[in-house]
């Protein structure tokens, strides 16, 4: 069992990879054998896919505030004359389709949470194609990603009420930059700095759903977080490392998580959810009961 980012690169050393010591450590807590876990896994990313596919195509949240962005996106990636590289548009719109569909109440896989499922899952359905990842090595990058998001987790927190949205967000990002990295045939000490250096760059961000609704700014910050994994992947992969070594990094975010004020962390008090338009929006939703 691993407690910390630096076990993660210190055990993984006996183990063919950062997958394998994380499957070892679910067959040690569940006490499933390996083909099982690993089948659900495999249907993990079965759901994975059907999420990005179903939003790409165009879906409408039931209260109407969202949809419809992953399909324009797709349709912009199309026309190739974008600023982004294909690769980053590409985990962008990936990243928002599955947050439209979550927010339209569709079937997710929650990486960590319903609210950053999209990072994960959209930044795999991007590379993989790139990186000539096969089915196994696709359940694998969910498996690498899963190991520092337990400790991210078990060190910190990944809910949005508990340390804002640097915890659910910046936790989805900081999971898949390290996927990313040993994906692309990097180290588990590279996908450490890719885990630092992407909480770092999102350490305090809050959580501020208007309405209380999980849906603006969540489904569009997940297009930030799914752009930062991969910014992060490259800046490891380039060999740069963080000041400050990973643990210190989560352990800043849940001291900043537990600083930050209850307005907040979820609350729908404070932030966009308070702004004139957040407030029009609540009372269209929801009536002025809820004032």
């Amino acid at each position: 069992m691993f407690y910390s980012i630096q076990d993660i690169i210190e055990q993984s050393a006996n183990y063919p990879s950062v997958a394998d010591l994380m499957i070892a450590t679910e067959m040690a807590t569940s006490g499933k054998d390996r083909e099982t876990i690993r089948a659900i896994m495999a249907k993990n990313l079965t759901v994975m896919e059907a999420s990005v596919a179903e939003g790409v195509a165009g879906v409408r949240s039931v209260t109407g505030l969202t949809g419809g962005d992953a399909k324009r996106l797709d349709q912009y990636l199309d026309a190739g004359d974008s600023l982004l590289g294909p690769t980053v548009l590409t985990a962008v719109r990936n990243a928002v389709a599955v947050n439209e569909v979550n927010a339209k109440m569709g079937l997710i896989c929650a990486t960590p949470t319903a609210g950053s499922a999209g990072v994960l899952a959209g930044t795999l359905m991007a590379v993989r194609d790139q990186l000539r990842m096969d089915r196994e090595a696709q359940v694998d990058y969910l498996f690498t990603a899963g190991a520092f998001g337990l400790v991210i987790a078990n060190k910190a927190g990944i809910a949005g009420a508990e340390g804002g949205c640097q915890a659910e967000v910046g936790s989805a990002s900081a999971m898949a930059a390290a996927a990313l990295v040993i994906a692309k045939g990097g180290t588990a000490d590279m996908a450490a700095q890719a885990v630092a250096i992407t909480l770092a760059n999102m350490l305090g961000l809050i959580c501020d759903p208007v309405a209380g609704l999980v849906e603006v700014p969540c489904v569009k910050r997940n297009a930030m977080g799914a752009s930062q994994a991969l910014v992060s992947a490259d800046m490891a992969l380039a060999g740069i490392r963080s000041v400050i070594p990973p643990d210190e990094v989560i352990t800043a975010m849940y001291q900043v998580g537990r600083q930050m004020p209850q307005i907040f962390r979820e609350t729908a008090e404070g932030g966009l959810a308070t702004t004139p338009t957040g407030q029009r929006l609540q009372k269209q939703i929801f009536g002025d009961a809820t004032n």
